[in-house]
């Protein structure tokens, strides 16, 4: 897949957590949220992991493509509903997007 769009590099594609706990969020890419690469990246060389409160078996299941109530990793979409080939699509990641910017997260 390529960093085509502004999608694919600065929108949030999956949340992926960490073994200390805390979630990455990546893109497309699974590249930190606005790294434009597709080389190589240790999550752990970036201040990028956050501990987010309020992830449980019942919020995955919200914000999972495939409803899965997984909590270590959370697709969002898939390559079946990419939020910017219809208006259903948008609609659906937006109401993703909406408990997401609702959560709250711990300062370190």
């Amino acid at each position: 897949m390529a960093l085509c769009d502004f999608r694919s590099v600065f929108m949030p594609y999956c949340l992926v957590k960490q073994a200390n706990g805390k979630y990455v969020v990546l893109n497309r890419e699974y590249k930190p949220i606005g790294f434009f690469t597709t080389e190589w990246i240790n999550y752990e060389d970036y201040p990028i992991a956050v501990e987010i409160e309020g992830i449980g078996p019942a919020t995955a299941k919200k914000l999972s493509v495939t409803c899965e109530s997984d909590i270590e990793k959370i697709f969002l979409y898939n390559d079946g509903c990419v939020p910017t080939q219809s208006d259903k699509n948008m609609k659906n990641y937006l109401k993703k997007l909406e408990i997401l910017a609702k959560l709250k997260i711990k300062s370190s």
